[in-house]
């Protein structure tokens, strides 16, 4: 048992067990800002622009005849009263959620790439050539070879 509880503590004290746990906590905050940015402040302007639509009040009662409901009730009014409802209205409000995070995921993953890469160097200049009779290295200015004395192009 004691063998066990080491081996779990070494498991969770490894660094990328750690860093998935802040992972992990970091991206249910953003996820629930990314939910406020879309149900508050981009879903109200475009629904004024399609005609006063209230996007999280958008359903269809699938129930008529069990459950009456006058025309206008909002989603929770009609599902407090029995309504069965689809709410294509919050379904569009999550695929909005979803692009919006998945644009700003690839941005993130973009950058890190980008600032990952390492800069190439272009390679620097020769200092040294080989003598094509002894095959030496010799300075790349030299006229004749130090170790064989051949003459050099």
């Amino acid at each position: 048992m004691k063998k066990t509880l080491t081996e779990l503590k070494e498991f969770i004290l490894r660094g990328n067990v750690l860093d998935l746990a802040i992972g992990v906590v970091i991206g249910s905050s953003f996820g629930a800002i990314v939910n406020s940015l879309v149900k508050d402040i981009i879903m109200p302007p475009i629904g004024m622009l399609l005609g006063k639509v209230d996007f999280p009040n958008l359903y269809v009662q699938l129930n008529p005849k069990a459950v009456a409901i006058a025309p206008g009730t909002t989603l929770a009014a009609a599902q407090e009263a029995g309504a069965v409802t689809w709410n294509y209205g919050a379904f569009i409000n999550a695929i909005i959620t979803f692009v919006i995070i998945a644009l700003v995921v690839f941005a993130v993953i973009k950058l890190i790439a980008k600032l990952q890469k390492p800069k190439v160097e272009a390679p620097a200049e020769p200092t040294e050539k080989e003598c094509p009779y002894c095959y030496t290295k010799i300075h790349i200015n030299a006229t004749r070879c130090p170790n064989c004395t051949s003459k050099l192009d």
